[in-house]
């Protein structure tokens, strides 16, 4: 499929649709809307039914981007629509900590003044960020959503692909985007095996009200048996991400609202006041899992379906929009070139972008999960004078804040900011 004659024909072929977008989560309606911008057209097929998906109501879930995420929400219009709904993340805080004894003295402090562009990132709850995307392909010329519908079978040629439906409704394309999770059914179905492992932990995921409030800190305790993570919201509300073992976790989970909160508040301490639930209370189990290759014939897998990751810096959705941004970069420039968008050439080049990044920093997140879920006297030392000379240094320091607002590297053109 590498020869002009080839290509000249793919482009005469017939098809629904440039790309074939499977998953109707966050990054496979990005992803839609990035591709029909730049004038591409795309078919978003989503397993859950409209309205499940544009329900109104907060269930405690919510996402912390990254500066860099915010502005690829910006470049496709999204942004005015969750500006209102966001908190800016003004700073980090990072220190070991036991239930029942509060932080360590030593600690990491990341503020957003030590960097010109502004907040490190911003909280958005789910519901916020689901609904705008749902009105933004509604109104976007381009896009062809499909509800309520699975994909139970796939197949790529020399010149298109084409997903049959369980309903048996087929659609065709040039490319297929997995963006279905970590169990991704594009990946199996084109035989991408995976490489990953449990750490048996499990998260529980909620969201509180408190009477102190949390000046837009974001606040990470490093707990024996995992991280538990403060991410304000807002006004005085905070979204809980904490890891704890399977079993304990399942204990803590069956707990009646009363006693959830007394374990929580035996490991967050009163920093927030008193606290309430709010929302719902979900649990998941915790794992690696990297896909071998994040392409195959005609396919590419874009966000979890490439590489599931600990939540341990909350970036497992920026990893995801930074794919977004650029396999939308790759195949929008090979369009404008006349290439086939689904050809090897220029799928290779979306993975050599992307997949050493992610998964240098999905193994980084792996090793300071070790590194930090025990109660190693030597460890716990060692790594608590490790973030008080971090805290010390503040070139150091400099640089981890842009890490973690997404600006170093090779940053797709979206989340600069910038249109394709």
């Amino acid at each position: 499929m590498d020869n002009p004659a080839d290509r000249r024909i793919v482009a005469a072929m017939k098809t629904d649709c440039d790309v074939i977008v499977v998953g109707g989560g966050l990054n496979g309606p990005t992803l839609a809307l990035a591709l029909a911008r730049a004038g591409l057209t795309a078919t978003v097929i989503d397993a859950l039914p409209e309205a499940t998906r544009g329900a109104e109501d907060f269930d405690g879930r919510a996402y912390s981007l990254a500066l860099a995420s915010q502005r690829l929400l910006a470049a496709l219009g999204l942004w005015q629509r969750l500006a209102e709904d966001a908190q800016p993340i003004l700073e980090v805080k990072a220190s070991d900590g036991r239930a029942g004894e509060g932080p360590s003295p030593l600690f990491l402090h990341f503020d957003y003044g030590e960097i010109e562009e502004g907040p490190m990132g911003y909280m958005v709850e789910d519901r916020y960020l689901r609904r705008a995307l749902l009105d933004a392909m509604a109104e976007a010329r381009g896009i062809t959503r499909l509800s309520g519908e699975t994909v139970v079978a796939q197949e790529v040629g020399p010149s298109g692909a084409t997903v049959t439906l369980a309903s048996g409704k087929t659609v065709t394309g040039r490319l297929i985007a997995g963006c279905d999770g970590r169990a991704s059914g594009t990946g199996q179905r084109a035989g991408i095996s995976r490489t990953g492992w449990g750490y048996g932990q499990t998260a529980l995921v909620c969201a509180i009200e408190h009477d102190k409030p949390h000046h837009g800190v974001a606040q990470q305790f490093f707990m024996p048996a995992g991280p538990l993570a403060l991410l304000p919201l807002p006004g005085n509300r905070t979204a809980i991400v904490w890891s704890e073992r399977d079993e304990t976790a399942k204990a803590i989970q069956a707990l009646d609202d009363d006693a959830y909160l007394e374990a929580l508040r035996l490991r967050v301490g009163d920093c927030l006041g008193e606290i309430r639930l709010v929302g719902k209370r979900f649990t998941y189990p915790l794992n690696l899992t990297l896909a071998n290759s994040f392409i195959a014939s005609r396919i590419a897998l874009v966000g979890d379906a490439a590489h599931g990751v600990h939540p341990i810096a909350g970036q497992g959705l920026n990893l995801g929009l930074r794919d977004v941004g650029a396999l939308a970069e790759v195949v929008v420039n090979a369009h404008r070139r006349g290439e086939d968008i689904g050809a090897e050439d220029v799928l290779e080049r979306y993975q050599r972008w992307r997949r050493f990044d992610s998964t240098v920093l999905a193994l980084g997140m792996d090793a300071v999960n070790k590194l930090f879920s025990n109660d190693n006297p030597l460890l716990r030392g060692l790594r608590d004078l490790g973030m008080g000379a971090v805290n010390a240094m503040p070139g150091l320091r400099r640089r981890f804040i842009r890490e973690a607002a997404g600006l170093s590297g090779e940053v797709p053109l979206l989340l600069r900011g910038r249109p394709l």
